[in-house]
């Protein structure tokens, strides 16, 4: 999960794998792996919307990442800031 260092608004969520997570160690720079695309990818590397990282916690379990990140533009491909922007309206029955 990656969410804004100053705002702590969620941005996105992206699968990591071995080398992506390596990159993002060595750079300070989001990388990620397409599942879709099966390659590699460095966030805002087309867009410019890059995201440098300025915190990283492991779980409990040590399989999934909480990265806190300044970005430099939106996090989303449709320019929104955030990719958590469709909010589901829950029906209740009572």
């Amino acid at each position: 999960m990656v969410v804004d260092d100053q705002t702590s608004a969620v941005l996105m969520v992206a699968w990591m794998n071995q080398e992506s997570y390596q990159k993002t160690l060595e750079t300070g720079q989001t990388w990620f792996w397409s599942r879709s695309r099966q390659e590699l990818w460095h966030k805002g590397e087309t867009s410019g919307n890059t995201q440098e990282v300025k915190r990283m916690w492991l779980d409990c379990d040590e399989d999934t990442l909480l990265l806190r990140v300044k970005p430099a533009g939106p996090a989303c491909h449709t320019g929104k800031q955030s990719c958590f922007f469709k909010e589901v309206v829950l029906r209740r029955r009572k």
